[in-house]
């Protein structure tokens, strides 16, 4: 399992504006957010040891968020050819054993991860109302088998922070996961 970093975009980036489908073909857009106490996008994939490992908690917590006004969108942009684990048909039940009711987009061309200038999975972007990036960062310290709890906390702070209408804490640490499988071609040049 490859250990790969966020790269942490600038915060007070602007949310890039996106349209993607679902595995079910219905099609979401950034332009459904508005008026939202925030957008939450995440990038995750089915088969990720590192999405696995926080993918109940995460469902329980983007519950709890969703209910609360905060539009949570996650993007799978790993090419499903070479990772077939990570094909649209597998993505609904992934969702369903998790907990996940929020929209799980296909980006086929990775065109949105390169957008956001993501990197691994799981990659997180909270965008407070005005569609301004407030935190960018991991989930928690969890990691498969480092034995530290799952609770999200890194990333309840920063949603706690936008539905307070408060900045959340500059002190903001990278995610770790791995590496988003870019389609061939498609790799970005800022990866190195």
């Amino acid at each position: 399992m490859s250990r790969t970093l966020s790269t942490m975009m600038p915060l007070g980036t602007r949310l890039p504006a996106f349209e993607l489908p679902e595995a079910d073909g219905t099609t979401w857009s950034t332009s459904a957010a508005p008026g939202t106490p925030g957008v939450l996008v995440m990038f995750i994939c089915n088969h990720c040891p590192f999405v696995v490992h926080i993918g109940r908690e995460l469902g329980l917590l983007t519950q709890r968020w969703s209910a609360r006004g905060l539009t949570v969108v996650a993007v799978n942009s790993n090419d499903t050819d070479a990772y077939p684990d990570d094909a649209p048909e597998r993505m609904a039940p992934t969702a369903r054993s998790f907990g996940w009711d929020f929209p799980y987009l296909v980006d086929t061309d990775a065109k949105v991860a390169e957008a956001f200038r993501a990197a691994c999975t799981p990659d997180f972007f909270l965008f407070d109302g005005t569609g301004t990036l407030t935190y960018r960062g991991r989930f928690d310290a969890a990691r498969p088998g480092n034995d530290i709890p799952v609770t999200g906390s890194d990333l309840r702070a920063a949603v706690n922070a936008v539905f307070d209408g408060a900045p959340p804490s500059a002190e903001q640490l990278p995610s770790m996961g791995c590496n988003i499988k870019w389609p061939v071609g498609r790799e970005p040049n800022w990866l190195g």
